[in-house]
């Protein structure tokens, strides 16, 4: 059963701007479902929007199967946790903790037994004794989630609760909000520009941009099948590479023109694009980890020649930004792989293709057209 379904909502503020369009989607029951997207996409929006903190235009929200579009945010029965702690200065930790459930008029019994298993599980019961200015800023975050967590919510949302971490805590808080989700069964919505908080918390995403949704996938599938250009650039780390080609038939063989270089592309491209394709519709995708360095002596028709504009060392992995006629791509090998090659600024080197990882995007829809393994793209 579905906890939260959100049907066509849409919000236009008073000066015009169109922050959610008509967007639909659904969290299940004990789902963790990430709202992912870039700045001014719509995501806080809709979280507002769930919260009963803004008003919707029109479309509709029910938690359990109850229709709380216009109900009040106390009606609500969700706990939302911010992008800043929250807390109450003036009130020790355990105060902070118990001051949702003294609203709710809680017996003093069950309080202290719900305060005392959350503060267990976030680690946080030698604390509970102390004022929110003698936490750190990962203490004062843990308190903060346990606000919401204390209380018996149908939903937890969550507004880039982390954001403002330094990054070796968000990634140890990464692994620790699964572990929370799991042990307290929470259904999470949650808001994030990261898309690694995205691809190593979430059942599922959903990708939103300028108040639209682009596509709602797992992590994985998200990265390894993106519905269009957009989704694909802004999934993986680093960025895929995208290059606009020309597509070029010779004698019933398709080739793509990649800077100077005309690569074969695979033989079934011809029959999944039909023919007279000697045009420049196409943006061609592929990932920096699909692609490898190679010798400049190097020939064959998977191989391209470049020079090395950039090189970037990250300790087992190197990137190399080659430039090809004007267009920089990158090319992420392992330090082994990257000692085989020059990597002086300047240098000669060539790379490596494989076109069975490659991606085909229209290039004024944005829409992709072929994926990796050339699946043919159908529609979530």
């Amino acid at each position: 059963m579905a906890e939260l379904i959100l049907r066509d909502l849409a919000k236009t503020y008073k000066d015009g701007t169109e922050a959610v369009q008509g967007i639909s989607f659904e969290v299940a029951d004990r789902e963790a479902v990430f709202l992912l997207g870039p700045s001014g996409a719509g995501k806080t929006t809709t979280l507002r929007l769930v919260a009963g903190l803004e008003d919707a235009d029109k479309g509709g929200i029910s938690i359990r199967g109850r229709d709380l579009t216009r109900a009040a945010p106390r009606d609500r029965n969700v706990a939302m946790v911010y992008d800043k702690h929250s807390l109450f200065p003036h009130l020790s930790v355990y105060e902070n903790l118990a001051y949702p459930l003294r609203i709710r008029k809680m017996e003093e019994a069950e309080e202290k037994q719900r305060i005392n298993s959350v503060s267990e599980v976030l680690q946080i019961e030698e604390q509970l004794g102390k004022m929110p200015g003698q936490l750190s800023g990962g203490q004062q975050q843990r308190v903060a989630i346990g606000r919401a967590l204390v209380r018996d919510a149908d939903v937890f949302l969550l507004d880039e609760p982390i954001s403002h971490l330094d990054a070796q805590l968000r990634a140890r808080m990464r692994v620790e909000f699964k572990r929370l989700q799991r042990d307290f069964d929470a259904t999470m919505l949650y808001v994030s520009h990261d898309q690694l908080e995205a691809m190593t918390m979430a059942d599922r995403i959903v990708l939103i941009d300028k108040g639209k949704i682009e596509q709602i996938d797992r992590p994985q599938d998200m990265f390894d099948r993106p519905k269009s250009m957009f989704a694909a650039t802004f999934i993986g780390e680093p960025v895929m590479n995208t290059i606009p080609v020309k597509l070029v038939e010779q004698a019933g063989a398709l080739f793509l023109e990649v800077g100077t270089s005309l690569v074969p592309a695979p033989a079934n491209w011809v029959a999944r694009l039909g023919s007279g394709h000697d045009s420049e519709d196409f943006v061609l995708g592929v990932r920096p980890q699909h692609l490898n360095v190679a010798d400049p002596a190097a020939r064959g028709d998977d191989i391209i020649h470049g020079e090395i504009f950039a090189v970037e060392t990250l300790g087992s992995r190197v990137i190399f930004d080659i430039e090809l006629g004007g267009q920089v791509v990158r090319v992420m090998n392992s330090v082994d792989e990257a000692r085989k090659v020059p990597s002086s600024i300047g240098a000669a080197i060539s790379i490596r293709l494989n076109s069975d990882l490659f991606y085909l995007f229209d290039k004024s829809s944005g829409t992709t057209v072929l994926q990796a393994n050339f699946t043919e793209t159908k529609s979530t």
